[in-house]
């Protein structure tokens, strides 16, 4: 069996680069724009949850949220289920985040389209299952202890 582990970290790798490069086109730092990505993904959150999502501690949390509402893209509302706290949610999005990510999108598109229907769903299930690997390792990593920012 072909030894796959170069490829995945090759591909992880670019994927990273991307969103960094994506990030400072958009005037963006990346973790600005991975944090207004869960938020989209996931919607509202606190900021004790968007904190262990990105891996940060209590006082870069508060500044990420100042800065992503300053420009425009989060506000602090309170919880509707507890009045004492506060979540943030997602306003906004980068005006040139859809130019920025267009070719890389393009690109993907058609890479996509040279799958069969029968290979797209091998291909969805093992992108699903990956990511929800990532995040039961990067929570095992935090509970340990090892991943604090």
């Amino acid at each position: 069996m072909a030894d796959y582990r170069y490829g995945f970290g090759t591909n992880l790798s670019a994927v990273l680069l991307h969103g960094h490069a994506s990030a400072r086109a958009c005037d963006l730092g990346a973790t600005d724009l991975y944090a207004l990505n869960i938020l989209q993904l996931e919607g509202a959150m606190t900021p004790g949850e968007l904190g262990a999502r990105t891996g940060l501690t209590t006082g870069p949390t508060t500044r990420l949220i100042d800065r992503l509402e300053r420009a425009g893209y989060v506000r602090r509302a309170p919880d509707p289920d507890d009045r004492r706290k506060v979540i943030v949610e997602p306003v906004g999005r980068p005006a040139a985040l859809d130019d920025v990510m267009a070719p890389a999108r393009q690109k993907i598109g058609e890479i996509l389209g040279g799958y069969s229907p029968e290979q797209l769903d091998v291909l969805f299930d093992y992108f699903a299952r990956a990511a929800e690997a990532y995040r039961e390792a990067a929570e095992q990593l935090r509970a340990n202890g090892t991943a604090d920012s």
